[in-house]
């Protein structure tokens, strides 16, 4: 990587990293917490107080991105997250579940990754832009796994109110970064050709992808939904999973390395179409133990197996869009990616909720392992997209 390119990986992965820590300290603890104001004795309404910020989220991802082709990267990433900040400052200052649920809505209406990656993918070349975008997806695994050990504690010692003051304190952090540590904007914005919503939806390449998020991310959440308790039937206590999951978050980072050489050797395509595959066995694995009497250790094996291939496709994914999509519309792309990755939390929760409450978890297991080979499918016509130089900065 070029120095610009350091620096633009650095600053841009640790807006991501600050603005995830925030959002995952809140998350284990929110309905526990949450309960304890007035009104949290309604679980549609608690439900709803959580979930709001996927919803807004995702309606606003696409806008966001459209504005950033025509306003500029920066000036839409610091509106977003000073808009992120005041929505966990209002949750903070809640006396009731309403107040929680405002303050959510607002942290999801600073929808900036699609900003933020689009930015990334203008700052980096083609070869070494899965890199950059890896490292983003290492911010956020790595500040998931954090998130799981420091929230208790957190919540012990400063309520669900401090944790959202710490939220948006970091949120303010995150828009110290992008004013003075990041690289300015390609010069190329400015006066460029603006082009179209349709020109995004009419490329195969781009919805191939668009589907393929959807899928991930539906299946991420939805094994999660039934993950949880097969630790507790093997043995593991709710308090203790992060011993399981920050091992297998952490050991697929060191193998992340090799699909770096893979990649400058021409094997992208296989790298993305084998980590799709992966997952599809993870999923036969735990519809396999979820069967039977789950046991740690083979769940242990399958969880460090998903997040070898989660983490290349989070990395391969939005390096492709970006790199399929033209300059003048990538922002766009990125959010109508970020849209479909949203939706994909939304249906994955309902739908993996209502599988297990209905037919348990091995159908759940079952769906998952059809969806992610249905992908496997759509996927193997792909071809990788050639390399193409950064745009000079201003």
């Amino acid at each position: 990587m070029t120095p610009t390119e350091r620096r633009a990986s650095a600053s841009l992965a640790s807006i991501f990293a600050l603005r995830m820590l925030g959002l995952f300290l809140v998350l284990p603890v929110f309905a526990l917490e949450a309960r304890k104001y007035p009104g949290g004795e309604d679980p549609a309404l608690l439900g709803l107080a959580m979930g709001i910020y996927g919803l807004t989220q995702g309606l606003l991802q696409l806008p966001f991105g459209m504005a950033s082709d025509r306003f500029g990267r920066k000036r839409v990433i610091v509106l977003g997250l000073l808009i992120f900040a005041a929505g966990s400052f209002w949750a903070a200052a809640a006396t009731d579940l309403h107040g929680l649920l405002i303050g959510r809505s607002l942290q999801g209406a600073g929808a900036v990754s699609a900003a933020v990656t689009a930015l990334l993918a203008d700052l980096t070349r083609d070869e070494v832009r899965t890199k950059a975008m890896a490292l983003v997806g290492a911010s956020i695994g790595l500040m998931f796994a954090l998130s799981l050990v420091l929230a208790p504690l957190l919540a012990a010692a400063v309520g669900l109110t401090g944790l959202f003051v710490i939220t948006g304190a970091l949120a303010l952090l995150g828009v110290a970064v992008m004013v003075w540590g990041a690289p300015p904007a390609p010069a190329m914005q400015q006066g460029a050709r603006r082009g179209r919503l349709a020109d995004v939806l009419r490329h195969a390449g781009l919805m191939r992808m668009n589907l393929g998020v959807f899928v991930l991310h539906a299946v991420q959440l939805a094994m999660w939904v039934a993950v949880p308790a097969l630790l507790v039937q093997a043995g593991l206590p709710k308090d203790a999973h992060w011993q399981v999951y920050l091992p297998a978050v952490l050991g697929s980072f060191v193998l992340m390395g090799g699909m770096f050489a893979l990649e400058r050797r021409g094997h992208l395509k296989k790298v993305f179409l084998t980590a799709i595959l992966l997952i599809a066995w993870v999923e036969v694995g735990l519809l396999a133990v979820s069967s039977g009497t789950p046991r740690l250790w083979p769940l242990g094996g399958l969880l460090f197996a998903f997040f070898c291939g989660f983490n290349v496709l989070e990395a391969t994914q939005p390096s492709l869009v970006s790199r399929l999509a033209p300059m003048q519309v990538r922002g766009t792309a990125m959010g109508v990616y970020n849209t479909l990755q949203s939706l994909g939390f939304f249906v994955g929760g309902w739908l993996g909720g209502s599988l297990v409450k209905s037919w348990g978890s091995p159908m759940l297991f079952l769906c998952c392992t059809a969806a992610m080979l249905l992908w496997w499918l759509v996927a193997l016509p792909m071809q990788a997209p050639g390399r193409q130089g950064a745009v000079k900065t201003a």
